[in-house]
């Protein structure tokens, strides 16, 4: 037989993903009252969840509680041969243990029961066999088991790992909703991602303001405004008068209308050529705003007004991409 027919190949990875999609959908019938009994214990956690899992389920119980931590409810994870040798001292009576073991019966996990027991923590298991002693002795026992794993030697760990890890999810999502969880709340907890970015970030935070605001009064000549922008190297300059209100914004397209028309840009003052009603944005309004208005209208620039909507700043494209809202 041909070792490396692709045809078999993709016969066996269909056969894999259809496994293991049967496993999961099984899960739905799980969803029940010990659902929401494990719901209610993690919820009412004083302290933290602390997961714990051996081997492959130890690898889903690190990503179960990276899950939890980043949507609202503290947890982090403990490797039970670690925990034998003093990082049990970690777990509070103020805590929730999750234990996860498709068996019920690992030996590193089983060796801890006794001291869980005895500072009376709450548990929470997660097996694949409901009469194991890690099921018998939770608090609450989730039944996460299979019919068969997506492996043809039924050895390695495929559906149930996949399994459990869905209802992992399941639970953070559930403590997610409870918890009033928001966009906010999650982009507090990832300041460094794409989306803490474009929800913590404001227009203030990346504005120029100052001295590094291009603008010129209404008085100003078109050669005036050229020189501002020019100077300011942002590609615009707003118009003003005497008390900072906004009048116009003068832009490069601007500039090329007017390059194109028959004025004479020598005596022409910036305000017969500069576009009136111009897009603006609050300082305290957030960056992604910002970007939102640009795409939309198709500009490059806006003004960044006070709450009494004089000129407070400006905020361009680049401005955006350099602090990587975009």
């Amino acid at each position: 037989m041909d070792k490396h027919n692709p045809a078999k190949f993709i016969a066996l990875g269909k056969a894999v993903i259809e496994t293991e999609r049967q496993a999961v959908a099984q899960l739905a019938d799980r969803i029940d009252d010990n659902f929401a009994e494990a719901c209610s214990l993690l919820l009412a956690c004083e302290g933290r969840v602390v997961v714990i899992g051996m081997g492959k389920s130890g690898h889903i119980g690190n990503k179960i509680a990276a899950t939890l931590a980043s949507t609202g409810t503290p947890a982090f994870f403990v490797h039970p041969g670690e925990a034998s040798h003093g990082d049990l001292g970690m777990i509070t009576t103020k805590d929730v243990v999750m234990v996860l073991s498709n068996s019920g019966e690992t030996d590193e996990v089983i060796a801890l029961l006794p001291v869980i027991k005895r500072l009376n923590t709450p548990m929470v298991s997660l097996t694949g066999n409901t009469r194991s002693t890690l099921a018998t002795a939770a608090t609450v026992n989730i039944d996460i088991s299979v019919e068969q794993e997506a492996c043809p030697l039924g050895l390695a760990p495929t559906s149930s790992t996949t399994a459990t890890l869905a209802m992992g999810d399941a639970i953070a999502i559930a403590l997610l909703e409870a918890r009033g969880f928001n966009e906010k709340d999650f982009a507090l907890s990832h300041p460094g991602g794409a989306l803490g970015r474009r929800l913590l970030l404001h227009v203030s935070d990346i504005m120029h303001a100052g001295d590094e605001i291009p603008k010129v009064l209404d008085s100003a000549s078109f050669s005036d405004a050229l020189v501002e922008m020019t100077e300011k190297k942002l590609g615009v300059t707003s118009v003003i008068d005497a008390d900072d209100n906004i009048l116009g914004i003068f832009t490069d397209g601007d500039v090329r209308r007017a390059l194109d028309s028959d004025i004479d840009i020598k005596s022409c003052r910036v305000v017969n050529v500069m576009t009136r009603n111009g897009k603006t944005i609050k300082q305290n309004q957030l960056a992604a705003e910002a970007l939102a208005i640009m795409e939309k209208f198709s500009i490059n620039a806006l003004l960044v007004v006070d709450d009494e909507d004089r000129l407070a700043g400006v905020i361009n494209m680049h401005d955006l991409l350099k602090a990587r809202v975009v």
